[in-house]
């Protein structure tokens, strides 16, 4: 029998201890959304007043051809305005895309025991997490996501370890976007002067994650956030969204576009995936590109989901604004630190906005 949800003590451990998720929650018929869900007035999002992004997706098979030069203006140009694209024609198979979004919706619809077995204190993996909402223990409000997050080390203990009913559309998804990837990070490197050989690859990309996010239907969907303001700790987040909609992304305040600082809608689009810049390429940049603060809104109609791979450097890796941008600004606006001393302040609180750059930011008064 589910527990009171309006008792915290004892929807918490349904929910977070218990392994049911919110979408045990849901499935015991709630009619209203649980106190423990409500966000504060100003985390709420407002759908009604809200615009869509209506930048058009960047086309990647033109990087292999005459309009190479313009493809890659057009990647920097949105990595130092918006931090958020969308891209077409970008080598991951259609096929695997609707494979991916169906197979999520296949994991979340396990029993609740099933999905259990991955809760961070019990799972068989260090690789594999199941889990809800973001930090449950530190968060005034929770949110309403489920999901399971499966860390890359190399293909076979992926194939061992990560749960049998996704780990071979995870995969996929890894290997069939890694050259894009490689690409996208060419091209923002080049153009801050440093050049992407093998060598190197590993300092900006060698820790890779799959995750599945689960946002089951929401009574109240005007109460709740899917994903609290934040932007991603890594490097790149490549995001596959399905139709239904609710990421929005914040105009930053100090770029040249129309709605500073207000929230836009990124539209599902047929087929694109959605790229992301992440802190350390902000910091990388000296704060040229800008990690994209971004939310994720509930829906009361259908439950959605999505897909990202996030990627980072190394947890031992050291890492500060290149010396050849330093030396063109004048000035360092981060300092230097290793990787999994900024992972463990990312993971040690609960989300907001970009406060997470302050670890590493260097203050100018």
């Amino acid at each position: 029998m589910a527990p009171s949800f309006d008792n915290e003590s004892s929807l918490f451990n349904f929910v977070v201890r218990d392994g049911n998720g919110v979408k045990g929650i849901v499935d015991s018929g709630i009619s209203k959304v649980p106190q423990a869900y409500i966000q504060p007035h100003s985390e709420q999002i407002d759908k009604k007043n809200a615009s869509k992004c209506e930048i058009p997706p960047i086309d990647l098979s033109k990087l292999n051809g005459p309009d190479h030069d313009e493809v890659v203006n057009q990647i920097v140009r949105a990595a130092e305005t918006l931090g958020f694209f969308q891209v077409v024609n970008h080598g991951v198979p259609l096929q695997l895309l609707d494979s991916l979004k169906q197979t999520a919706h296949n994991f979340f619809s396990l029993p609740a025991e099933r999905k259990a077995v991955y809760r961070k204190e019990v799972s068989p993996s260090p690789l594999v997490k199941y889990g809800t909402s973001f930090v449950p223990e530190k968060e005034r409000a929770l949110e309403w996501k489920d999901y399971i997050s499966m860390a890359y080390t190399n293909d076979d203990e992926a194939l061992q370890q990560w749960p049998i009913e996704c780990r071979d559309v995870a995969l996929q998804f890894l290997k069939t976007s890694r050259e894009m990837v490689r690409n996208l990070l060419e091209a923002l490197l080049g153009n801050l002067g440093e050049e992407l050989d093998d060598s190197k690859i590993d300092a900006f990309i060698g820790k890779k994650m799959v995750n599945m996010n689960f946002y089951p239907t929401c009574p109240n969907p005007e109460l709740t956030v899917g994903v609290g303001r934040h932007s991603d700790m890594g490097t790149l987040t490549i995001l596959l969204q399905d139709g239904i909609g609710g990421l929005y992304v914040k105009v930053p305040e100090d770029v040249d576009m129309e709605k500073k600082g207000e929230w836009v809608e990124i539209p599902p689009i047929p087929g694109a995936l959605v790229i992301n810049v992440g802190d350390m390429l902000q910091i990388w940049s000296n704060g040229r590109y800008k990690s994209a603060e971004h939310r994720v809104r509930t829906t009361s109609t259908k439950s959605r989901v999505s897909i990202p791979i996030f990627t980072s450097p190394l947890p031992t890796q050291k890492v500060a604004p290149l010396p050849q941008v330093v030396k063109k600004d004048g000035v360092a606006r981060y300092r230097e630190f290793v990787f999994s001393n900024y992972m463990n302040s990312f993971f040690g609180n609960a989300h907001d906005g970009k406060k997470s750059l302050e670890f590493a930011q260097i203050n100018s008064n």
